[in-house]
């Protein structure tokens, strides 16, 4: 009988892609194109609704305002309807599963029951301390075992 092998589970995982650089002015299309890079919506994906989170994160950071998820897909809502795009993705789950992968980049923190962009701060910094310094580093240095053990 065959032995039965474990499924490997990453204990982290980071999907980067390189792009055009940014020469629109369109703040949707720039945080999509920021989600298509950092793994967060893959390419010719329909359902973008991570898109709209995020935007409606980054305009609750600019008020400093911490939102509860209902609030967020509210607001998500209202940005889709905006922009006349179809309400795909809209479901409370959803929206709380977006904000799980938001937060597993550690560019969304919960506080209670109530999130924000991390510390409130610029997204290019948490980029740089928590996505390439955290998340991407310790990638690298396991990577790097392995290839060492080959």
């Amino acid at each position: 009988m065959p032995k039965t092998i474990a499924r490997d589970s990453p204990l982290n995982e980071l999907t980067l892609r390189r792009y055009e650089k940014p020469y629109t002015k369109n703040k949707r299309e720039i945080i999509r194109k920021f989600c298509l890079s950092i793994g967060l919506l893959q390419p010719g994906d329909s359902r973008d609704i991570v898109v709209d989170v995020f935007q409606v994160m980054l305009n609750a950071k600019n008020k400093k305002l911490l939102m509860n998820s209902e609030e967020i897909k509210d607001e998500a809502v209202a940005l889709r309807k905006k922009a006349k795009l179809p309400l795909k993705g809209i479901a409370s789950s959803n929206i709380r599963r977006q904000l799980k992968r938001l937060r597993d980049l550690f560019i969304v923190e919960k506080l209670k029951n109530e999130y924000r962009i991390t510390e409130f701060e610029d997204i290019s910094v948490i980029f740089d301390e928590k996505v390439e310094k955290y998340v991407l580093d310790n990638i690298m240095k396991r990577v790097k075992e392995y290839s060492k053990l080959l």
